[in-house]
């Protein structure tokens, strides 16, 4: 029996597999190399060293760039520098409509309650009617409201003077007018004359009247009310 060596048989191939490599060796012999194109590779190869360089430069260039940037924006101050917070815009007020100024009312006064129009010149005003005094008659005077002399449901103003050093005092009771009474005027020698006017609480329906003029003083005395209409009026 014959024994074959086994590393015989790994280092055998089939015949098959030596003419093949045979046929390949000698095709091999016939083909000619082509020429290796050296100058493209060499155009290549420069590019691409000078694309490296302008790389380098290009992150260099930015490295060294970077601080001067940050102190040209930044300031040599910045660190003290405060921030100032932007300015707010305020939308401007619309402008506020202007005051009504209402129409005077009469000075309300308690029943007896004294009102020094002038040295010597007392006012006071009862349920009954009108009390005032003077320099001449300090003792005082009355002019009653309730003794049917004056019809308050009609509307009336009467006049009385009494004389001063330099001046005159015009006086009256006025009454019956609807609304509110607001401003007296009466006439005198330097043109007409605004007066004030006292009332007791509670709309009584009647009041007094009195102003200073610095001459003679004469109808026509005017009452009107806040709405500057006719309260009353004596021609």
């Amino acid at each position: 029996m014959n024994h074959l060596d086994p590393g015989a048989e790994r280092g055998a191939e089939p015949a098959e597999t030596g003419r093949l490599r045979e046929v390949l060796a000698a095709a091999a012999h016939e083909v000619t190399p082509s020429r290796v194109p050296l100058a493209a590779v060499e155009r290549r190869g420069r590019m691409i060293r000078r694309r490296r360089r302008t790389t380098v430069l290009g992150a260099g260039c930015a490295v060294l760039l970077a601080p001067l940037a940050f102190v040209t924006l930044h300031g040599p101050d910045d660190g003290d520098r405060v921030t100032r917070p932007a300015a707010t815009v305020s939308a401007s007020p619309a402008p506020s409509a202007s005051p009504t100024v209402s129409a005077p009312t009469p000075r309300i006064v308690d029943p007896g309650e004294r009102v020094t129009v002038a040295p010597g010149f007392v006012l006071w005003l009862t349920e009954e009617g009108r009390h005032w005094t003077t320099p001449d008659m300090p003792e005082g005077q009355f002019r009653s409201v309730v003794d049917g002399n004056i019809d308050r449901t009609s509307p009336g103003v009467s006049l009385q003077t009494e004389g001063m050093d330099d001046r005159v005092l015009a006086s009256g009771v006025y009454y019956g007018g609807e609304g509110t009474a607001s401003v007296v005027e009466v006439a005198s020698e330097d043109g007409p004359v605004r007066g004030k006017l006292l009332e007791l609480p509670g709309r009584p329906g009647w009041g007094v009247w009195y102003a200073i003029a610095h001459s003679g003083v004469e109808a026509p005395v005017t009452v009107r009310d806040t709405e500057g209409r006719v309260y009353a009026t004596l021609p």
